[in-house]
């Protein structure tokens, strides 16, 4: 899917990727500032999250509970040097679990992401809208 977005537009694509999307993990790739933070926070809200959603740049993850008591999981691997600081805080035990994992800058982790996981790319266009493709 490839389609072009604007802020009014993320209800409606944060819902069709909750319910489209083969893999609870989502892999954000796009440049800084892009809006990879804002879509994650609309899936959250989507999914029923009422806590506060920022971006775990510091902490490398947050975990949030739904009102129906399943977890969710934001990672941010901007801050890392190397794959082993993620392995350290037990990423690939994150990953096992059947629940959302979305995760910023993947890149950083490219060796520990699943196979299956799900890339959604974000582009900034000229007239401010975004592109998002996911595959």
């Amino acid at each position: 899917m490839k389609k072009k977005y604007n802020l009014k537009d993320l209800p409606s694509i944060a819902k069709d990727i909750i319910e489209n999307v083969s893999n609870k993990v989502l892999l954000f790739y796009g440049d800084m500032g892009v809006g990879k933070t804002t879509l994650i926070k609309e899936l959250v809200r989507q999914l029923n999250v009422d806590d506060i959603v920022s971006s775990p740049t510091f902490s490398l993850v947050n975990e949030y509970r739904s009102q129906d008591g399943n977890t969710i999981y934001h990672f941010d691997f901007y801050r890392i040097e190397e794959e082993t600081e993620a392995l350290d805080m037990g990423i690939e035990d994150y990953f096992d679990d059947d629940v959302w994992c979305f995760v910023e800058w993947p890149d950083k982790v490219k060796n520990l992401v699943p196979l299956n996981a799900v890339a959604i790319h974000l582009t900034l266009n000229e007239d401010q809208s975004r592109t998002i493709s996911i595959k």
